[in-house]
Protein backbone atom coordinates (compact mmCIF):
# COMPACT_ATOMS: atom_id res chain seq x y z
CA UNK A 1 0.00 0.00 0.00
CA UNK A 2 1.27 3.55 -0.58
CA UNK A 3 1.44 5.65 2.76
CA UNK A 4 -1.82 6.20 4.64
CA UNK A 5 -3.49 9.27 6.38
CA UNK A 6 -6.54 8.90 9.13
CA UNK A 7 -8.58 12.04 8.88
CA UNK A 8 -11.39 12.64 11.50
CA UNK A 9 -14.37 14.96 10.81
CA UNK A 10 -13.31 14.47 6.56
CA UNK A 11 -17.08 15.23 5.81
CA UNK A 12 -16.29 18.74 5.00
CA UNK A 13 -13.86 21.63 5.47
CA UNK A 14 -10.18 21.44 6.82
CA UNK A 15 -10.76 17.08 6.72
CA UNK A 16 -12.43 17.23 3.19
CA UNK A 17 -9.21 19.40 2.16
CA UNK A 18 -7.09 17.49 3.96
CA UNK A 19 -8.08 14.72 1.56
CA UNK A 20 -7.94 15.64 -1.05
CA UNK A 21 -4.94 16.94 -1.18
CA UNK A 22 -3.09 13.81 0.60
CA UNK A 23 -4.95 11.83 -2.54
CA UNK A 24 -3.64 14.08 -4.65
CA UNK A 25 -0.43 13.24 -3.38
CA UNK A 26 -0.76 9.22 -3.61
CA UNK A 27 -1.76 8.67 0.34
CA UNK A 28 -4.41 6.22 0.52
CA UNK A 29 -6.99 7.25 3.35
CA UNK A 30 -9.34 6.16 6.04
CA UNK A 31 -11.78 8.94 6.50
CA UNK A 32 -13.97 8.98 9.58
CA UNK A 33 -17.23 11.10 10.22
CA UNK A 34 -20.85 10.86 11.00
CA UNK A 35 -22.30 11.75 7.26
CA UNK A 36 -22.24 8.22 5.35
CA UNK A 37 -23.59 9.54 2.48
CA UNK A 38 -20.93 12.44 2.35
CA UNK A 39 -18.18 9.73 3.12
CA UNK A 40 -19.31 7.77 0.67
CA UNK A 41 -19.48 10.44 -2.58
CA UNK A 42 -15.79 11.60 -1.22
CA UNK A 43 -14.62 7.92 -1.45
CA UNK A 44 -15.72 7.83 -4.74
CA UNK A 45 -14.08 10.75 -6.10
CA UNK A 46 -11.00 10.41 -4.68
CA UNK A 47 -10.64 6.99 -5.91
CA UNK A 48 -11.81 7.96 -9.44
CA UNK A 49 -9.49 11.15 -9.41
CA UNK A 50 -6.55 10.03 -7.87
CA UNK A 51 -6.57 5.93 -8.13
CA UNK A 52 -5.60 5.55 -4.40
CA UNK A 53 -7.55 3.33 -1.75
CA UNK A 54 -10.10 4.74 0.11
CA UNK A 55 -11.61 3.25 3.76
CA UNK A 56 -14.39 5.20 5.19
CA UNK A 57 -15.87 4.49 8.85
CA UNK A 58 -18.77 5.76 10.13
CA UNK A 59 -19.27 7.32 13.29
CA UNK A 60 -19.48 9.79 16.10
CA UNK A 61 -15.88 10.23 17.83
CA UNK A 62 -17.79 11.03 21.20
CA UNK A 63 -18.75 7.51 21.29
CA UNK A 64 -15.87 5.29 22.59
CA UNK A 65 -17.55 1.93 21.84
CA UNK A 66 -17.52 3.18 18.37
CA UNK A 67 -14.51 4.53 17.99
CA UNK A 68 -12.60 1.23 19.45
CA UNK A 69 -15.09 -1.29 17.38
CA UNK A 70 -14.24 0.36 13.73
CA UNK A 71 -10.80 1.31 14.51
CA UNK A 72 -9.91 -2.18 15.50
CA UNK A 73 -11.81 -4.15 13.44
CA UNK A 74 -9.38 -2.65 10.30
CA UNK A 75 -7.43 -5.22 8.21
CA UNK A 76 -3.74 -5.49 9.68
CA UNK A 77 -2.79 -3.52 6.39
CA UNK A 78 -4.75 -0.50 7.37
CA UNK A 79 -3.46 0.05 10.53
CA UNK A 80 0.07 1.13 9.44
CA UNK A 81 -0.78 4.68 9.95
CA UNK A 82 1.93 7.11 8.83
CA UNK A 83 -0.45 10.73 9.70
CA UNK A 84 -3.55 11.07 12.17
CA UNK A 85 -5.28 14.78 11.66
CA UNK A 86 -7.46 14.85 14.76
CA UNK A 87 -10.01 17.39 12.94
CA UNK A 88 -13.28 16.55 14.13
CA UNK A 89 -14.05 19.40 15.98
CA UNK A 90 -17.24 21.95 16.68
CA UNK A 91 -18.59 24.92 18.74
CA UNK A 92 -22.11 25.22 19.69
CA UNK A 93 -23.96 28.24 20.91
CA UNK A 94 -22.36 31.57 21.67
CA UNK A 95 -23.65 32.60 25.45
CA UNK A 96 -22.31 33.99 28.48
CA UNK A 97 -20.96 31.19 30.69
CA UNK A 98 -24.41 31.90 32.94
CA UNK A 99 -26.20 31.65 29.91
CA UNK A 100 -24.82 28.70 28.56
CA UNK A 101 -26.98 24.96 27.57
CA UNK A 102 -25.62 22.14 29.29
CA UNK A 103 -26.26 20.12 25.89
CA UNK A 104 -23.90 22.39 24.17
CA UNK A 105 -20.74 22.25 26.71
CA UNK A 106 -21.54 18.41 26.22
CA UNK A 107 -21.22 17.99 22.60
CA UNK A 108 -18.19 20.62 22.60
CA UNK A 109 -16.34 18.37 25.61
CA UNK A 110 -17.20 15.21 24.35
CA UNK A 111 -16.01 15.97 20.31
CA UNK A 112 -13.13 18.35 21.20
CA UNK A 113 -11.19 16.52 23.75
CA UNK A 114 -12.65 13.12 24.82
CA UNK A 115 -13.26 12.14 21.08
CA UNK A 116 -9.48 13.45 20.30
CA UNK A 117 -8.14 11.36 23.28
CA UNK A 118 -10.47 8.42 22.32
CA UNK A 119 -8.59 8.11 18.27
CA UNK A 120 -5.79 8.85 19.99
CA UNK A 121 -5.26 6.16 22.50
CA UNK A 122 -5.72 3.48 19.62
CA UNK A 123 -3.66 5.09 16.69
CA UNK A 124 -0.68 5.97 18.43
CA UNK A 125 -0.39 2.42 20.01
CA UNK A 126 -0.24 1.16 16.07
CA UNK A 127 2.46 4.19 15.13
CA UNK A 128 4.65 2.92 18.13
CA UNK A 129 3.95 -0.59 17.24
CA UNK A 130 5.05 0.46 13.51
CA UNK A 131 8.21 2.60 14.82
CA UNK A 132 6.62 5.56 13.04
CA UNK A 133 3.84 8.05 12.71
CA UNK A 134 3.30 12.12 13.09
CA UNK A 135 0.51 13.32 14.66
CA UNK A 136 -1.30 16.12 13.68
CA UNK A 137 -3.84 17.79 16.51
CA UNK A 138 -6.45 20.89 15.12
CA UNK A 139 -6.65 23.50 17.76
CA UNK A 140 -7.54 27.19 17.01
CA UNK A 141 -6.97 30.58 17.98
CA UNK A 142 -9.16 29.99 21.24
CA UNK A 143 -6.44 27.62 22.40
CA UNK A 144 -4.29 30.30 22.71
CA UNK A 145 -6.64 33.18 23.69
CA UNK A 146 -10.56 33.47 25.44
CA UNK A 147 -13.38 35.54 23.92
CA UNK A 148 -16.41 36.82 25.17
CA UNK A 149 -19.22 34.37 25.02
CA UNK A 150 -16.40 31.74 23.61
CA UNK A 151 -15.90 30.00 27.25
CA UNK A 152 -16.56 26.42 27.26
CA UNK A 153 -15.58 26.23 23.07
CA UNK A 154 -12.24 28.08 24.09
CA UNK A 155 -11.54 25.73 27.20
CA UNK A 156 -11.98 22.60 24.96
CA UNK A 157 -9.15 24.19 22.57
CA UNK A 158 -7.36 25.15 25.36
CA UNK A 159 -7.20 21.04 26.08
CA UNK A 160 -6.31 20.21 22.56
CA UNK A 161 -3.16 22.58 22.84
CA UNK A 162 -2.30 21.01 25.87
CA UNK A 163 -2.59 17.81 24.91
CA UNK A 164 -0.59 18.47 21.47
CA UNK A 165 2.67 19.18 24.04
CA UNK A 166 1.49 16.22 26.54
CA UNK A 167 1.71 14.11 23.48
CA UNK A 168 4.79 15.77 22.17
CA UNK A 169 6.55 14.67 25.60
CA UNK A 170 5.04 11.11 25.74
CA UNK A 171 5.47 10.02 22.44
CA UNK A 172 9.30 11.40 21.63
CA UNK A 173 10.76 8.02 22.74
CA UNK A 174 9.40 6.66 20.53
CA UNK A 175 9.71 8.78 17.48
CA UNK A 176 6.47 9.94 16.59
CA UNK A 177 5.86 13.54 15.57
CA UNK A 178 2.97 15.72 16.99
CA UNK A 179 2.39 19.50 15.23
CA UNK A 180 -0.69 21.55 17.04
CA UNK A 181 -2.17 23.43 14.18
CA UNK A 182 -4.42 26.74 15.27
CA UNK A 183 -6.60 28.72 12.49
CA UNK A 184 -8.52 31.96 13.07
CA UNK A 185 -11.21 32.29 11.57
CA UNK A 186 -11.65 29.60 8.20
CA UNK A 187 -14.63 29.90 6.06
CA UNK A 188 -16.12 26.77 6.67
CA UNK A 189 -19.61 24.76 8.36
CA UNK A 190 -18.07 25.97 11.76
CA UNK A 191 -20.38 29.05 11.89
CA UNK A 192 -23.14 27.02 11.02
CA UNK A 193 -22.55 23.94 13.39
CA UNK A 194 -22.26 27.20 16.27
CA UNK A 195 -25.36 28.68 15.22
CA UNK A 196 -27.20 25.17 15.09
CA UNK A 197 -28.13 25.73 11.39
CA UNK A 198 -28.53 29.53 11.40
CA UNK A 199 -26.82 29.87 7.82
CA UNK A 200 -27.93 33.63 8.19
CA UNK A 201 -26.31 34.36 11.13
CA UNK A 202 -22.90 32.02 10.13
CA UNK A 203 -22.81 34.31 7.18
CA UNK A 204 -22.37 37.19 9.11
CA UNK A 205 -19.39 36.29 10.79
CA UNK A 206 -16.87 36.62 7.50
CA UNK A 207 -18.72 39.75 6.72
CA UNK A 208 -16.15 42.62 5.67
CA UNK A 209 -13.45 40.43 5.60
CA UNK A 210 -11.06 37.81 3.93
CA UNK A 211 -11.02 34.28 6.20
CA UNK A 212 -8.89 31.62 5.72
CA UNK A 213 -10.07 28.95 3.47
CA UNK A 214 -10.59 24.67 4.34
CA UNK A 215 -7.71 24.37 1.47
CA UNK A 216 -4.73 27.04 3.23
CA UNK A 217 -4.98 24.92 6.35
CA UNK A 218 -4.52 21.82 4.11
CA UNK A 219 -1.77 23.07 2.21
CA UNK A 220 -0.06 24.21 5.74
CA UNK A 221 -0.66 20.58 7.48
CA UNK A 222 0.87 18.81 4.21
CA UNK A 223 4.02 21.23 4.04
CA UNK A 224 4.07 19.95 7.87
CA UNK A 225 4.19 16.17 7.07
CA UNK A 226 6.47 16.68 4.95
CA UNK A 227 9.42 18.28 6.70
CA UNK A 228 12.60 15.62 6.36
CA UNK A 229 12.27 13.47 9.34
CA UNK A 230 14.79 15.41 11.78
CA UNK A 231 12.21 18.43 12.11
CA UNK A 232 8.92 18.50 13.64
CA UNK A 233 7.01 22.01 14.23
CA UNK A 234 5.74 21.79 17.00
CA UNK A 235 3.01 24.35 16.95
CA UNK A 236 1.48 26.42 14.44
CA UNK A 237 -1.03 29.84 14.63
CA UNK A 238 -2.31 30.90 11.48
CA UNK A 239 -4.63 33.92 11.05
CA UNK A 240 -6.00 35.74 8.14
CA UNK A 241 -4.10 38.42 7.18
CA UNK A 242 -7.14 40.68 8.18
CA UNK A 243 -7.46 39.06 11.19
CA UNK A 244 -5.13 40.10 14.53
CA UNK A 245 -6.49 38.35 17.34
CA UNK A 246 -10.01 37.24 18.19
CA UNK A 247 -11.21 40.79 18.71
CA UNK A 248 -8.99 42.23 16.03
CA UNK A 249 -10.27 42.23 12.51
CA UNK A 250 -9.86 44.85 9.55
CA UNK A 251 -12.99 45.43 8.02
CA UNK A 252 -13.73 47.23 4.91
Amino acid sequence: MNSIVLITGATAGIGEACAKIFAKNSYDLILTGRREERLTALKQRLESDYKVNVKTLCFDVRDKGKVIENLETLPLNWKKVDVLINNAGLSQGLDDIQDGDFDDWDTMIDTNIKGLLYVTKVVSNWMIENKKGHIVNLGSIAAKEVYAKGNVYCATKHAVDALNKAMRIDLLKHGIKVTGIHPGAVETEFSVVRFHGDEEKAAKVYEGFEPLMAQDIAETIWFVVTRPAHVNINDLLIMPTAQASTSHHLKI
